[in-house]
């Protein structure tokens, strides 16, 4: 990268007479210097070497990296937005709980529990003639996943108008006590 800037002339040059800066010219073969700024850091090479500037630690110094903080408070929570996020994640739960609920059927299916426990049912609530309550019909996978299905409608409702009434009763409080502060550090 070159310098583009005009040389400026040096401090030292303005108080001398014109016969002497001929002198100095004269003496570095006839050109002006280009004009040095001061450093703040000794360079390697001294002050007209053009070396790297080499910063020294101070004595007693903290060489730790700083870790910077800032203490943030949440003012205000936006309902809308509370009720998109809250809509979203409670439709991700119900097929969460329908997956898990059509899982742990068939597993419970293929150890024999309903039919164990259907048969002891069977038996207790059955009469001389037979008959009796027939579990294994009653819970079958059909009848499982549409009751499960209904929980997970309902829910997601209810998660979604709660939260959203949550974000209105924390603007409420916000607005009295000033809200949730946070205390946030970048990492580095």
């Amino acid at each position: 990268m070159t310098d583009s800037r005009q040389p400026q002339p040096q401090p030292h040059q303005r108080h001398q007479s014109p016969a002497r800066s001929g002198e100095d010219r004269s003496a570095h073969g006839g050109r002006q210097q280009p004009y040095q700024p001061p450093q703040a850091y000794a360079t390697a090479g001294g002050q007209g070497g053009g070396g790297q500037a080499v910063r020294r630690p101070r004595t007693g110094a903290r060489t730790a990296p700083r870790t910077r903080k800032a203490r943030l408070r949440v003012a205000r929570a936006d309902p809308w937005s509370v009720m998109k996020v809250s809509f979203l994640l409670s439709i991700a739960l119900g097929i969460c709980t329908v997956v898990a609920v059509a899982v742990l059927w068939m597993v419970m299916n293929a150890m024999g529990v309903f039919a164990a426990v259907g048969g002891a049912v069977s038996e207790a609530t059955g009469s001389g003639e037979g008959g009796g309550f027939d579990l294994q019909s009653f819970l079958s996978l059909p009848r499982v996943l549409l009751f499960t299905s209904i929980i997970a409608v309902i829910d997601v409702v209810l998660a979604t108008a709660l939260a959203t009434l949550g974000s209105f009763i924390y603007n409420l409080s916000a607005g009295l006590a000033g809200g949730v502060e946070l205390t946030l550090a970048e990492d580095e």
